[in-house]
């Protein structure tokens, strides 16, 4: 078996053989959300996080999809960014734009030519005018965007956009973005969704691969002692929509209340 997929009530687990396997069974996801989403809709809004993403979405320029996605309806967002030049070799951004989704015209970067806290503001700015005119969904719990999918990777600290364990920016409420200038991991200053906001999405996909981030899997899909600002991920619960984790069995390997595929 390649996929070995376990439910409970608040998070679907989709544990995969390889991450080959993993990228293609993430393409075709992501291609399924985008069709349900514009047939409904007319547009799909995309929310990412992450460069490893930006690799493991690579089977969406193969065939079959890169012939079937509807790439004019994509509207694409950044659910963190590392407050850098567009143009930096690390900048998410960059690496959306030249090795995935050069086909997407609507692309929205961050301000990189001001301070973060600005940039933060100027890009919460944005999405709240097109929460306005509706091309972004708003969520019917709360004053929040819904975006169509929010797509995150988590790191071995079980951080997940640039929400980090025990940061102040865990608890704040009021705001769709903020910034942080103390980042444990370089570059130190970044903008990031809040979790209000990740938690309004229609649908909410973190990615795990790698056995670095075993450990931080098991604590955040299993352990309930554990304090949930200690592990970032633990916090991620859609309020009306679906969660869905996809891993490697590498970093699934700690998970003691599911079974997975050993790798052949």
């Amino acid at each position: 078996m390649s996929v070995y997929v376990a439910k409970t009530d608040k998070v679907e687990l989709r544990v995969h053989e390889t991450v080959d396997v993993l990228s293609t069974n993430l393409a075709e996801y992501i291609s399924e959300l985008s069709d349900a989403s514009i047939k409904e809709r007319g547009v799909f809004t995309l929310a990412l996080s992450g460069a490893s993403i930006v690799a493991l979405m690579g089977k969406l320029c193969e065939s079959p999809y890169k012939r079937t996605v509807d790439w004019a309806k994509w509207y694409v967002f950044f659910a963190d960014e590392r407050a850098i030049g567009r143009n930096h070799a690390d900048s998410t951004c960059k690496q959306v734009r030249d090795n995935l989704l050069s086909k997407v015209s609507h692309v929205y970067s961050i301000n990189d030519s001001v301070p973060v806290e600005q940039a933060a503001k100027e890009y919460e700015f944005v999405i709240r005018q097109l929460v306005k005119t509706r091309m972004i969904s708003v969520s019917e719990i709360h004053d929040c965007p819904k975006f169509d999918l929010v797509l995150l990777e988590m790191g071995p600290d079980g951080h997940i956009a640039s929400l980090f364990p025990n940061h102040a920016v865990l608890n704040l409420e009021e705001e769709w973005v903020t910034y942080v200038t103390d980042s444990p991991e370089p570059p130190p200053e970044r903008i990031t969704f809040t979790l209000p906001v990740i938690n309004s999405a229609s649908n909410v996909t973190v990615v795990v691969t790698g056995v670095n981030k075993a450990e931080a899997a098991r604590m955040a899909v299993e352990d309930t002692d554990q304090e949930s600002a200690d592990v970032p991920a633990r916090m991620i619960c859609p309020v009306n929509g679906k969660l869905v984790w996809f891993l490697e069995t590498a970093a699934a390997s700690m998970l003691q209340n599911v079974e997975f595929p050993e790798q052949t």
